[in-house]
């Protein structure tokens, strides 16, 4: 679709990203989802064309990018119809912003220059297997002794969890509520840190996992930002994680409409296309208002953010907005291949069953309602 807020910088990108996908991931997208996991290779691939780089500072291998230009990777990502390959190999995008945002100057030098190159992978640990979105009454705790944290606990859920090899953690170092956590870096060859992989509905080509501390000796020099000031750092990586996912979950939206048309004109039912029997057409037109509606809505709202606003209201509606519309086309699509949508190995199948996860990370539709309520003032 045309769209004022794209310039031939954003275009050209939008090339150099089309050809990688195409390349790199579309041709493997099936096989890795099966074999559940893909290739480390891919990080440094991604890293030669900028793309692990977006939006994190040059002095450490970032590029600069504004929010057009993260829109536009991560839909591009999308149109491979693999999310647990995008998930995965974005990871860094939760897990490394706070080292940027709050880390001592010598662990930036050491981490974030090989993370953005693919040499090494980050991740984000926050969720517990007692809570997932109550950041504020985590119960991982980590003590202070002498010159280390000695972390004990256990967190879940994890994206690339297996094969991270800097966790940024949120742990508690003091009393209960907010006030008590804080965020720490830790290596993933700790002594005392084992991993268990977990099996999805979806997203079979990203590792996920439980991590298990057990008394892992962390360096205090390590500490991201200051003691008890964790919740706040995390509180500000969710605009950027939630907008990243909208513009994702839009693109395979999107991606379920193009492959609807395209199935819908080739297959042949009571002597015709599917594409001239009018509930089919009617379908397609509902994907593609929905499909429409969300995207103008995430580019104004990037354009809100480029602007200096936080509408943190309007971005969690955003989210839900998002999701719901991948998941009204992904079923949608599947419906129109039938039984041929039921089948293991195109896109639809597979956004179909990844619908679910994106309505719950990042905070479920539910917690998205609060959120923008009280940002309203109810």
């Amino acid at each position: 679709m045309k769209s004022p807020f794209y310039t031939a910088e954003h275009d050209a990108f939008r090339d150099v990203m089309r050809r990688f996908v195409d390349k790199e991931i579309a041709p493997f997208a099936h096989e890795w989802d099966e074999a559940g996991e893909f290739p480390r290779a891919l990080y440094r691939k991604a890293a030669g064309i900028g793309l692990l780089g977006l939006g994190f500072p040059e002095e450490y291998g970032g590029i600069a990018a504004d929010q057009f230009m993260k829109i536009v990777a991560s839909q591009e990502l999308a149109w491979a119809g693999a999310g647990g390959i995008s998930a995965s190999l974005m990871s860094h995008t939760i897990g490394s912003p706070p080292i940027a945002r709050a880390a001592r100057p010598e662990v930036k030098a050491r981490v974030l220059p090989q993370v953005l190159a693919g040499e090494k992978i980050s991740a984000l640990a926050i969720t517990e297997p007692g809570g997932g979105s109550d950041v504020a009454n985590l119960r991982t705790r980590a003590r202070r002794d002498g010159d280390h944290y000695v972390v004990s606990g256990e967190k879940t859920f994890i994206t690339s969890g297996m094969r991270a090899d800097y966790l940024t953690v949120a742990v508690r170092t003091g009393g209960e509520g907010a006030g008590g956590v804080s965020l720490l870096l830790i290596e993933g060859d700790t002594p005392g840190l084992s991993r268990t992989k977990l099996k999805k509905m979806g997203w079979w080509a990203s590792d996920t996992a439980t991590l298990h501390f057990d008394e892992c000796r962390v360096p205090a020099g390590n500490l991201i930002g200051e003691e008890g000031q964790g919740f706040k750092i995390i509180m500000q990586n969710f605009n950027s994680e939630r907008m990243g996912m909208a513009a994702g979950c839009t693109a395979f939206a999107g991606v379920c409409l193009d492959e609807a048309i395209a199935y819908a004109r080739e297959r042949k039912t009571f002597g015709k296309p599917l594409a001239q029997h009018q509930v089919i057409r009617h379908k397609i037109v509902d994907m593609a208002q929905k499909v429409a509606a969300s995207q103008a809505m995430l580019e104004m709202l990037a354009w809100r953010l480029e602007q200096g606003e936080s509408p943190v209201a309007e971005i969690c509606m955003m989210k839900n907005q998002a999701t719901q519309t991948m998941a009204f086309c992904a079923s949608e699509a599947v419906q129109i291949f039938g039984g041929a949508g039921f089948m293991r190995g195109i896109k639809a199948e597979r956004i179909y069953r990844e619908v679910k996860v994106n309505a719950i990370g990042g905070g479920t539709e539910e917690i998205m309602k609060d959120l923008a309520s009280r940002q309203m003032g109810l």
